[in-house]
């Protein structure tokens, strides 16, 4: 137990997204057709809400094509470094 605590303790750190926030949008995110453009667009503009950043509509649109074609990288860091570039981190 103390290690995924120690887990979302490093997640909260690095995202400033609190465990409760990320456990409602991974259960949403489940729930999500994610071959829906409008369903995608939705979740895009969740994570950022949550995350405290700012998504221009190019790089809505190149997340939109990455989720929907499967091509999204399934490790965390590669995916907020792809939140991160839009915002001149």
């Amino acid at each position: 137990m103390d290690e995924k605590k120690n887990i979302f303790g490093e997640i909260e750190k690095k995202t400033k997204v609190n465990q409760q926030d990320l456990f409602k949008l991974a259960q949403s995110a489940s729930n999500t057709n994610l071959k829906s453009e409008q369903n995608v667009r939705q979740l895009i503009r969740q994570v950022a809400l949550v995350a405290g950043v700012s998504v221009d509509k190019k790089k809505e649109d190149e997340l939109v094509k990455a989720i929907i074609s499967n091509n999204v990288p399934m490790d965390f860091g590669t995916l907020a470094k792809m939140f991160q570039k839009n915002n001149g981190k």
